[in-house]
């Protein structure tokens, strides 16, 4: 469909076209260059991580705890928000509560140490610690939300079972 767009745009504004070819195949790149040590990381964490390990620290009976593991998680992870969704549905398929993937997600997309020490000097530890205070409890109330609005049954379907 990109490859369509760009030639669509190279007949009407090559110039635009030009642009979003480069900026196409940069992301591309970026992509296949992620891609490949995300697969094997979620075939390390299959193989490494037994099912019980996942279900006692992020499972449906960690409480606080596995929000608490589940931020711990998020913050240490490195690289795009698109390579946290496999590592979730591993961590899900292992056993790990709905909330506490929410969280992990949120965390990843929001609330990085390296972020955080970077608004800290570009911007002050004041900012910082203030969007901090405002962030976690957002996560923490969109982790929880979602796990009671999304049905149990629903998760566990087939891809595509909820669209039917």
């Amino acid at each position: 469909m990109v490859l369509a767009a760009n030639l669509g745009f190279l007949l009407w504004q090559p110039a635009t076209a030009r642009l979003a070819a480069l900026n196409s195949t940069g992301f591309l790149l970026e992509v296949l260059s992620i891609v490949p040590p995300v697969m094997v990381l979620m075939g390390l964490l299959d193989v490494w991580v037994p099912r019980r390990l996942v279900e006692a620290h992020l499972g449906p009976d960690s409480g606080p705890v596995g929000a608490g593991v589940a931020m711990l998680l998020g913050t240490a992870a490195a690289g795009p928000l698109y390579a946290a969704f496999p590592v979730a549905v591993s961590l899900r398929k292992k056993g790990a509560r709905l909330a506490n993937i929410v969280i992990f997600l949120g965390t990843w997309g929001a609330i990085k140490i390296p972020m955080i020490l970077m608004e800290s000097s570009f911007i002050s530890l004041r900012f910082a610690l203030l969007r901090l205070s405002l962030t976690v409890p957002c996560i923490l109330a969109c982790g929880y939300l979602m796990e009671r609005l999304l049905p149990e049954h629903e998760l566990d379907g087939e891809p595509g079972a909820a669209d039917a």
